[in-house]
């Protein structure tokens, strides 16, 4: 019976097969976390083990992930995993799940693949994850779980303060380079992290990019021209 199950399994997609680790984490079940949702008690069992409904709605995933204590990114189907032709294999069943007073931070994707002429403005998650106390990122970051990503470095300009294979942290709620700072941006080929300032009383407002490197030239830009993806916030490196 556990080989059938473990068969089962596996035949379920990245979201319903970490749906159900969640829902182990939590102590919780399908019939309970229907009921949460405002749903018949067999909704998600029918979601789950029938494919009926093929995805969750904005609105269930936003109530279900406050059951679960998790991203409401977590419970969405799409372009997390089938972007890439050559995208990784999704991550194992318990690749979210954390401790209580844990948040895992999901590893982005930022190599563009061949062929791919523009960023649609979302982030595509590598499958690693990065455990964090809940309080050093509420308290020391200032930040909520969710609106954070982990990304591998992947150049020298921004050296010293970041070289290739560092791990960085990004706070996609803060877009906004007011103090100054360094910023994942989208510049039309790849995504980069510059440091960005505002140029005082420009109107129409006015920034400058710049890598830490000297050997790279900073440029200025209309601030509506740049997409900032979000702040660094914290820089991991292997000494």
């Amino acid at each position: 019976m556990k080989n059938k199950g473990k068969k089962a399994l596996k035949r379920l997609d990245p979201v319903r097969r970490r749906l159900l680790q969640l829902l182990t984490t939590k102590g919780s079940t399908l019939r309970t976390a229907s009921i949460a949702m405002g749903r018949n008690d067999a909704y998600l069992q029918q979601f789950v083990h029938r494919g009926t409904p093929k995805i969750l709605a904005e609105d269930d995933r936003e109530i279900l992930a406050e059951h679960l204590g998790c991203r409401p990114e977590l419970l969405k189907h799409g372009r997390s995993y089938r972007l890439a032709t050559h995208a990784r294999q999704p991550p194992p069943a318990d690749a979210y799940a954390a401790p209580q007073g844990y948040s895992v931070i999901p590893e982005a994707e930022v190599r563009v693949e061949a062929g791919v002429e523009a960023w649609n403005g979302e982030l595509r998650e590598t499958g690693e994850g990065w455990l964090f106390a809940d309080s050093f990122i509420r308290h020391r970051l200032r930040a909520e779980p969710g609106d954070l990503w982990m990304i591998e470095a992947d150049g020298d300009s921004m050296e010293p303060m970041l070289s290739t294979g560092d791990h960085f942290m990004i706070d996609v709620s803060r877009t906004v380079p007011a103090p100054p700072g360094i910023f994942v941006i989208w510049d039309g080929i790849a995504l980069v992290a510059k440091r960005i300032e505002h140029v005082p009383h420009s109107d129409p407002s006015r920034v400058i990019l710049k890598s830490l490197n000297p050997e790279y030239v900073g440029h200025e830009s209309a601030a509506e021209e740049v997409r900032i993806v979000g702040r660094v916030v914290w820089v991991s490196r292997k000494l």
